[in-house]
């Protein structure tokens, strides 16, 4: 008997390098809030949940500076009986 040889496949390309994550940029030198979170999780929606992740607050009296957007204002309004806004700053 013969040993059995294996056909090489041809060699493709090799795959493309990923794009490697570029680092957040700092907030605008601008207007900052301070979100400071109150309420607890628990018996929470999902997506309220994932709107406090998204504020960056995990759990209560986390507190985070963070840019005075429309987006950031929307995301505070929707869970606004779970954080307050503590400080404003120009």
């Amino acid at each position: 008997m013969e040993p059995k040889t294996e056909k090489k496949a041809a060699t493709a390309a090799p795959a493309a390098k990923k794009p490697v994550a570029k680092k957040a940029a700092a907030p605008a030198k601008g207007k900052t809030i301070v979100v400071v979170m109150h309420g607890s999780t628990t018996c929470v929606k999902p997506g309220m949940r994932e709107t406090l992740a998204g504020l960056g607050l995990r759990k209560p009296r986390d507190s985070r500076t963070l840019e005075d957007t429309p987006s950031v204002r929307g995301m505070v309004r929707k869970v606004r009986h779970l954080v307050h806004i503590e400080g404003e700053t120009a």
